[in-house]
């Protein structure tokens, strides 16, 4: 084997210098190539309102500020403020490189990826409305600046940038819907992905209707994350959500979305319910189901962990029940029955899920 020396950031051959050139920048473009992966959300945009809840061109510049100095403005472009659900485009990449990251595979700023994939992954529409709805979105993105000198990553800044850089499309089919698009993140939201500054969100936050609902989930997750319950005032919750709506209007429009989760237990990871003194509660579903269960799991039981996609199977299992509810029935009877655990959980899970529907169909 010949040897050779390290010169710079050059491999020099004992024969002579490398044919190769040296590699100066690394990896600059990431391919989008994760089907099946799990929503991500920045941390930095669950804590303030970037975006608006309007379905009309909202171009109201919008500045918060806080006790410790820091604040946060944010100025919309002609064509209007980046709205909740623009911010599909973010959570979709930001979910590729989370996931790619997971793997130890290399990640760049800019991303491309098949429109079709996005329009399939966020619960979209995948026709001639779908692909215009994802180029006004990408206009609005681009066209929406943030000033800002809140942490990310773990640095300070004083920045002024658009939540994207930059977006290409990259191929049309011959009717004029985009094929393969381009997005080039800005660094302050590419910096909290390189720090893990995310959270998972679940799948049904793209089937939640009303911007507010999307909002509010953010505020849940947040604030709640995997504590039992949350309260928040419904006027500190307006200003968390950045909704322009009198508070009458506010109340009305949460005490609705409150009504519709009793009923239809919509809301994803949170119950989330109007109390007396106009206080908000979010209360995590998954620890309200821990703390009902009636028997002590034995430690095989208990320690059996379900992959992500498998609580979107038991959903499909059996409609209408709590995926939650579902888990702890299942683990107890496992338990009630002196079972062994299973070797496959997730299959397992899913028959029971079967079969559970099959006994009692819709609650």
């Amino acid at each position: 084997m010949t040897k050779g020396s390290i010169q710079g950031d050059e491999i020099v051959e004992a024969g002579g210098r490398s044919p190769l050139l040296p590699a100066r920048h690394g990896e600059e473009l990431f391919v989008a190539d994760v089907f099946d992966g799990y929503p991500k959300g920045d941390m930095a945009s669950m804590e303030f309102p970037i975006f608006s809840l309007s379905t009309k061109p909202d171009v109201e510049l919008r500045r918060f500020e806080f006790a410790d100095g820091h604040f946060v403005e944010i100025t919309p472009s002609a064509k209007g403020l980046a709205t909740v659900h623009d911010r599909d485009i973010l959570i979709y990449c930001m979910s590729q490189l989370v996931a790619a990251k997971n793997e130890k595979k290399p990640i760049a700023r800019t991303i491309r990826f098949v429109a079709h994939d996005l329009l399939r992954f966020t619960n979209r529409v995948a026709s001639g409305e779908g692909y215009r709805g994802l180029r006004q979105a990408l206009e609005r993105l681009r066209g929406t600046t943030i000033s800002t000198n809140v942490k990310t990553g773990g640095e300070e800044t004083f920045e002024v940038f658009g939540l994207i850089d930059k977006a290409k499309i990259v191929s049309e089919t011959r009717d004029g819907r985009m094929r393969e698009v381009e997005v080039t993140l800005s660094d302050w939201t590419f910096r909290s992905i390189e720090a893990f500054q995310v959270l998972t969100y679940n799948k049904d936050y793209f089937r939640l209707r009303k911007p507010l609902e999307r909002r509010l989930y953010d505020v849940g997750r947040k604030m709640c994350g995997e504590k039992k319950i949350f309260r928040i005032g419904l006027e500190k919750l307006k200003d968390r959500c950045g909704s322009k709506s009198t508070m009458r209007e506010f109340r009305r429009l949460v005490k609705a979305i409150a009504e519709d989760d009793i009923v239809h237990n919509h809301f994803p990871d949170y119950s989330l319910r109007l109390l007396d003194g106009d206080m908000v509660e979010f209360s995590n579903r998954r620890a309200a189901i821990a703390v009902e269960a009636p028997v002590e799991l034995p430690v095989e039981i208990s320690a059996l962990r379900l992959k992500p996609e498998t609580y979107d199977a038991a959903r499909e299992a059996a409609p209408g029940w709590d995926k939650y509810h579902l888990e702890q029935e299942w683990r107890v009877w496992m338990a009630d029955g002196g079972l062994d655990a299973p070797r496959d959980p997730d299959k397992a899970f899913i028959g029971f899920c079967r079969k559970f529907f099959e006994r009692n169909g819709r609650p």
